[in-house]
């Protein structure tokens, strides 16, 4: 009995020794993993962008006058030289009483100019057939020898003079005519009816369909006033606004993938065009980017998706580089190690860190040159709780 007590009270002093340990012990961290494995690693920059026509016309008034309510609707196909529009010449202006008055009186003076023109006319042909008569009457005398020849060279010179004289005349009455009907025409009210007035048609250059109707009531239209756009919807390109810093790695020829443009599976496309300038653009955090334009063909056939058309927002993922057989790491493991690349690998429980080189880098994974083995265990997203040698239990 005396020995059972002794041992009781150290079998106590133990498991209360033991109970202390392992609530004082540190629990471990909660971490999310992903295994490190190998493939094919794409090196890509993704960027949203939307479509637009390739060919985009714009149809303008060719001159300017009443245009028209135009029928046709956004998406209506249309041939080349199918009228699109119609355009009245504008009426004349209403003429105030002043106005009016100074163009009767411009008609008065126009008239009296005509009247005297005739008169001159009419006196200028008396003089030329009595220069006709002279002309035959000295003619004859100088053939009989009665009058001198010299007298007949007078008379033929004053005949030519006064036909010269008639010519002249009669020019300045026919310009008098048309002044008078200058005149006249000023006088014309503004005709309000459009019986009888031609419409000037307004067709399309090429074939295609309707994208956009600019201009669909009737109104007056200037000369030049976009109207109409017309292209083929079929026949898109994708424009992607990129930052410099990515632009300078990107190359014409280089594929792309155009996700989330509403089908199913993602588009094949290509990078045609790398635009020379760039241009500043205000982020969403209110920071100023330089940004370029890419153009990218779409190689998917048109049968494939015809439910894209032209303004429509998309999802672009170029691609700049390629590696097969590569040691890939998801890029949310990795942290900044001083100069260099770090990620913490699960060992029995516990996170070891390790120092990496990589290859190649983009958005969602890494290619790993230094540091890594396939099937590790990497931990993603560390915290500041973890440190090497912390122990850890996988999520």
């Amino acid at each position: 009995m005396r020995l059972i007590r002794p041992a009781l009270w150290a079998a106590s002093a133990i498991g209360l020794v033991l109970i202390l340990v392992f609530a004082l012990r540190p629990r471990p961290v909660d971490v999310e993993t992903a295994q490190v494995t190998r493939g094919h690693f794409e090196e890509t920059i993704v960027e949203d962008g939307k479509t637009r026509v390739r060919e985009r016309y714009t149809v303008s008034a060719p001159v300017a006058g009443t245009l028209l309510r135009i029928g046709l609707k956004a998406g209506d196909a249309v041939s080349v030289g199918t009228v699109v529009a119609s355009i009245l010449p504008n009426p004349s202006p209403l003429l105030d009483v002043r106005t009016q008055q100074m163009a009767e009186a411009r008609v008065g003076a126009a008239e009296a100019a005509e009247a005297r023109a005739a008169a001159l006319v009419a006196q200028a042909e008396g003089k030329a057939a009595q220069a006709r008569v002279e002309v035959e009457r000295s003619r004859d005398l100088a053939t009989r020898g009665a009058a001198p020849h010299s007298r007949l060279e007078h008379d033929e010179l004053t005949l030519q003079t006064e036909l010269r004289e008639l010519e002249a005349l009669n020019s300045a009455l026919h310009a008098t005519k048309h002044e008078v009907e200058a005149a006249r025409a000023a006088l014309l009210a503004d005709d309000t009816s459009r019986e009888g007035t031609q419409a000037s048609p307004v067709r399309s250059p090429v074939a295609g369909r309707v994208l956009r109707i600019l201009q669909e009531s009737e109104t007056s239209a200037s000369l030049g006033a976009p109207l109409v756009e017309i292209g083929d919807p079929t026949d898109i390109e994708v424009v992607v606004d990129v930052l410099t810093t990515d632009a300078v790695r990107i190359n014409p020829g280089n594929p792309v993938q155009i996700e989330a443009w509403g089908g199913e599976q993602p588009l094949a496309g290509r990078v045609r065009l790398v635009e020379p300038g760039a241009f500043t653009k205000v982020s969403a955090l209110g920071v100023d980017e330089q940004r370029t334009n890419v153009v990218i063909d779409i190689v998917t056939p048109p049968a494939e998706r015809l439910t894209l058309a032209d303004a429509y927002r998309v999802d672009a993922r170029i691609v700049v580089a390629a590696m097969d057989d590569a040691v890939i790491v998801p890029t949310g493991a990795l942290f900044r190690d001083r100069d260099g690349w770090a990620v913490f690998v699960v060992i029995d429980g516990v996170a070891r860190k390790r120092s990496v080189m990589l290859a190649r880098r983009s958005q969602t994974s890494a290619a790993v040159q230094e540091g890594l083995q396939v099937g590790d265990l990497a931990i993603l997203f560390p915290g500041d709780t973890l440190a090497d040698g912390v122990r850890v239990r996988a999520r």
